[in-house]
């Protein structure tokens, strides 16, 4: 289950990073930058759970 939970939320948060790039604003878009790569970190997490089957 951990491991749907987390490709969700990355790809949630990958999604809207994307998003806040479009912005005009500096400190926005780099807020972007940062929230799609943790987006990109928790699908990451979610398959390395999915490989060794929720057991950590």
């Amino acid at each position: 289950m951990g491991e749907l939970v987390d490709k969700i939320k990355g790809n949630v948060n990958e999604a809207i990073g994307k998003a806040k790039q479009q912005s005009k604003d500096p400190e926005t878009r780099a807020g972007g930058d940062r929230q799609e790569a943790k987006g990109k970190a928790q699908q990451f997490a979610g398959k390395v759970k999915g490989a060794l089957g929720d057991d950590i």
